[in-house]
């Protein structure tokens, strides 16, 4: 696409003289093909925690670049994630999450795989000459499971502990996710690009303009943006009080290129960016909890829910207008703050990368 991504697009900019990525990279409809199998189709993808995959045969289906994949637990052990299209005629092996399955079986025409992708019954198949199930099995993609988060690769991502370096240690030991509990999912539709959403997420700059609730409990004088080679992190102290949070630490992780760990004591919230056109996008919430049956903790996660919601309403408004504002002709490309916006900086040099070494 010489047109579209010219050198001069592509080209990386040091970060104190640096301008945010050109309006046609979020407005242009070529664009969506390209993130997925650029960005999306070479990238480490967020699926689910392992609390959801508590059981043999308890499996989530999604969709990375446009493959349908399905990620069940095979066995006490192990996670696995298939190509969620059957060998037969392409249909679904498994049409929505579940729990507990002993089999895998295709809607379509009936043909089943085990919970380790080996094709185990094709009805009406005996006769066909040279037909083998045991040779016919569901391709696999990589999985990672990493503070309790079960990640899926399709294509040439990166090794893993690159991807996460540092992040345990600055987490430490008493701030493990793995112990946290599923609670529920909430899914937002979002009228922009999914990179105007990113954009928004990678800088406090905005909070005391878009977000008072939210100002008001951190301290943004003392928020700090860091970046690393696959991620950035924000942190700042909290000044919620004991009925929300308490005191301690927001901090804020985005891993490249669509995922966000928003880690609260207590409580952890993952958010997943999914691309569903040119200029629209998905945000699906996935809350998380510390064990805690009590009354004080029920009614402090509703208060959290009910805070959450006020936030990304506030979000939605902004990068909605954003989206506007980028098809309107009228912009093109603007400078950066180098203290407050060094994230948005760093993602937009990631996928500059990514679209030079696919082009």
């Amino acid at each position: 696409m010489p047109d579209l991504l010219t050198p001069e697009v592509l080209a990386a900019q040091p970060l104190d003289h640096a301008h945010a990525l050109a309006a046609r990279c979020y407005t242009d409809p070529r664009m969506p093909a390209l993130d997925a199998r650029a960005v999306f189709a070479r990238s480490w993808q967020l699926v689910c925690h392992q609390s959801e995959l508590a059981g043999v045969g308890d499996h989530r289906v999604t969709t990375i670049a446009g493959l349908p994949l399905l990620v069940v637990r095979s066995d006490g052990s192990t996670i696995r994630a298939f190509h969620n299209v059957c060998r037969h005629r392409a249909g679904p092996v498994a049409s929505c999450d579940g729990k507990g399955a002993k089999a895998l079986r295709c809607r379509y025409h009936g043909w089943t795989y085990g919970l380790d992708g080996v094709l185990r019954g094709a009805p009406e198949m005996g006769r066909a000459p040279d037909f083998d199930p045991s040779s016919i099995r569901l391709p696999e993609a990589r999985v990672q499971v990493w503070q309790g988060l079960v990640f899926v690769a399709t294509g040439d991502a990166p090794p893993f502990a690159e991807f996460v370096e540092g992040i345990d240690a600055r987490l430490g030991v008493g701030r493990s996710l793995a112990g946290f509990e599923f609670h529920h999912r909430a899914a937002w539709d979002v009228a922009c690009n999914w990179k105007v959403y990113v954009d928004n997420y990678l800088e406090g700059y905005h909070v005391p303009h878009i977000h008072p609730g939210l100002n008001s409990v951190l301290d943004y004088r003392s928020y700090v943006t860091e970046t690393a080679r696959w991620y950035s992190y924000q942190y700042s102290p909290l000044e919620s009080g004991t009925d929300l949070y308490g005191s301690g630490e927001a901090l804020y992780y985005f891993l490249y290129p669509n995922t966000m760990l928003n880690i609260l004591p207590g409580r952890l919230q993952t958010n997943r960016v999914l691309p569903l056109g040119v200029d629209r996008c998905r945000v699906e919430f996935d809350f998380y909890y510390a064990p805690d049956p009590g009354e004080a903790a029920r009614a402090r996660r509703e208060r959290d829910v009910a805070f959450s919601d006020e936030v990304q309403d506030e979000d939605v408004t902004i990068c909605e207008d954003v989206q506007r504002g980028l098809a309107s002709g009228s912009y093109e490309t603007g400078r950066l703050n180098p203290l407050r916006e060094n994230a948005v900086h760093h993602f937009h040099e990631l996928l500059r990368r990514a679209y030079r070494e696919f082009a």
